[in-house]
């Protein structure tokens, strides 16, 4: 399973903020701009808090097998590999979802006069630091579940449980 790369977000979120600015722009001059959902960034944020979720809980748990406490619950690898698929897709289509309420809301920042579209603006900030908090939980995920480096295998970097 290959690591997260940030180049690979940001390329991403800035593709889509580029083809959203432009296709709000596009679309306005053509007729209504479609509303930025008050959900967006309510369910950004509900992923991230699950995914950060996950990774404490799946961290306590590998720090209690470590230390080889009493009763304390192992992590089955492929749970550990289910969460960590779970976390890269999150943060990919967050990075997506991310740039389209970002590149929306940079054009919508012309207007920000008109209360409506003030409003739409906020949303789409919001929608944005949520996405973050989504890549920035995901990223942490992926961390977690990191094994330490094998001395026999001189691979570049540790790689994830699978």
């Amino acid at each position: 399973m290959r690591e997260l790369r940030i180049r690979v977000l940001a390329g991403v979120f800035v593709v889509a903020g580029v083809l959203s600015w432009a296709g709000a722009r596009l679309w306005s001059a053509v007729g209504t701009l479609p509303s930025v959902p008050l959900a967006a960034p309510i369910v950004l944020a509900v992923i991230a808090a699950v995914l950060l979720a996950t990774a404490l809980s799946l961290r306590a748990r590998l720090k209690a097998q470590r230390e080889r406490r009493p009763g304390a619950k192992g992590v089955d690898p492929l749970m550990a590999a289910r969460a960590v698929v779970f976390g890269q897709a999150s943060a990919l289509v967050a990075a997506l979802v991310a740039g389209m309420y970002g590149g929306t809301g940079a054009y919508l920042l012309e207007s920000l006069d008109i209360p409506a579209r003030r409003d739409q603006a906020i949303y789409a900030g919001f929608s944005v630091l949520a996405g973050i908090a989504v890549i920035a939980a995901a990223i942490f995920l992926e961390r977690v579940c990191k094994l330490p480096e094998d001395d026999d295998n001189n691979a570049a970097g540790a790689t994830p449980v699978t």
